[in-house]
């Protein structure tokens, strides 16, 4: 255990690092790794409760804290009401983070190594380190990814929260992955089509790209040759409030400049720095299933057909020959893929949690489908639903979501 205090301007940064098993509940297994968490607060409020941040994903580290112009966004809101916990999840950030290095070990022993990664483990994961800091309890915030961790938390240690706010991140709970993926599917489907009658010029714009795409003519810098399908899933920026200024930039572009190329691989949603995100993705998804590629195997007709329907977070099997940063990662993906991955939420435990809160949710959330995330809601009767157009799923980082959330706990009016 070490801690370490840093002052950023007005904020205090206590930073926190465990050892924890990398196995919970096996005292045979003598493997462990480290867990990260910075425990942020101000002036005057280093004897506010704890907030713990569950950052989306997975595979993200948690943002680190600054001030002028406060990052993350909504840290100035919460640190008026708690001090905050920026928690790295496990093979994240500081958390003993996967890397291309690990390969060395062989994929078998990645691919084992990465089961034990899950939200349930990111749990034991916060309790060590809520323990750690003396907490009797603490409220969490879970955004996307760190919304599902928070439904495993509610599933096996209800009694260590006080309110849960959950932002774009009421995973469907004892559905297949296949449901949420071709679910999904519909979801892009809409947003494509909403982003052509407002631009009709670039369905175009986006069957040239894809022409050049076929025949193996848009390069990246890093040496990647763009595959049709990857081409596609720049596309999942529109699951983000201004993410159609993006696509609209792309197809405004000039395909043969620099300009392009680099903004191309900088928007496309899966990529070389954290490699758990591509790795890991669908198993997010896989309640007591394994996944075999499910975003690929759901795909519908349509998109079968027509390539200027763009993607979401559809991960494509391909990839792991086409993408230089996932080629690596090729026999550990497929391994993972295979893998019966158990059950991480119980649903009667979470109905009995009496849990309290408000949580977001997005009616044209592309990445965690609305109808889904309302059939887990009526888990949850004391968590206060907003159900909002207004944001897309990053709305957490681009609104006063995070006050409206806590203003619907409290019983005020929404600001």
């Amino acid at each position: 255990m070490t801690t370490v205090v840093r002052r950023l301007l007005d904020l205090t940064v206590e930073e926190h690092t465990l050892t924890v098993p990398l196995v919970w509940g096996d005292p045979a297994d003598s493997r462990t790794i480290d867990v990260f968490a910075a425990v942020v607060s101000r002036p005057g409020g280093e004897t506010l409760p704890y907030l713990v941040f569950l950052q989306g994903g997975p595979g993200s580290e948690a943002p680190r804290p600054f001030h002028a112009a406060t990052a993350p966004a909504w840290l100035d809101e919460a640190l008026a009401h708690y001090q905050v916990v920026l928690l790295d999840q496990r093979g994240t950030g500081r958390s003993t983070p996967v890397s291309d290095g690990d390969l060395a070990l062989g994929s078998s022993a990645v691919a084992e190594h990465l089961t034990h990664l899950r939200a349930d483990a990111i749990v034991r994961d916060c309790e060590a380190m809520r323990q750690h800091l003396g907490a009797e309890q603490w409220s969490v915030l879970g955004q996307s990814f760190g919304g599902f961790t928070t439904l495993a938390y509610l599933s096996t240690d209800a009694d260590s929260l006080t309110d849960v706010f959950i932002t774009g991140g009421l995973s469907a709970i004892g559905r297949h992955p296949d449901d949420v993926y071709a679910l999904c599917y519909d979801k892009m489907r809409d947003a494509s089509e909403r982003y052509y009658r407002r631009f009709p010029e670039h369905r175009d714009a986006m069957r040239r790209l894809v022409d050049r795409a076929a025949a193996g003519d848009i390069v990246l810098p890093d040496g990647e040759v763009v595959s049709v399908s990857r081409l596609r899933s720049f596309g999942s920026a529109l699951g983000t409030d201004a993410g159609w200024q993006t696509v609209w930039s792309l197809l405004e572009s000039d395909p043969t400049k620099n300009a392009f190329r680099y903004d191309l691989m900088n928007a496309m949603p899966y990529g070389g720095r954290n490699p758990l995100y591509f790795a890991f993705h669908e198993s997010s998804y896989a309640d007591g299933h394994a996944t075999r590629w499910s975003a690929e195997r759901t795909e519908p007709a349509d998109f079968r057909d027509d390539p200027t329907l763009f993607t979401g977070e559809h991960i494509r099997r391909e990839w792991t020959e086409t993408v230089p940063a996932f080629q690596p990662w090729r026999d550990v993906a497929l391994e993972l893929a295979e893998f019966e991955w158990p059950s991480v939420y119980d649903a009667s435990a979470i109905a009995a949690s009496e849990a309290t809160g408000a949580a977001a949710v997005y009616v044209n959330d592309v990445y965690v489908p609305y109808e889904f995330s309302l059939e887990t809601a009526k888990l949850l009767p004391g968590v206060h639903l907003w159900q909002t157009s207004e944001h897309e799923h990053n709305g957490l980082r681009s609104g006063p979501v995070l006050s409206r959330l806590i203003d619907l706990a409290h019983g005020r009016r929404i600001r």
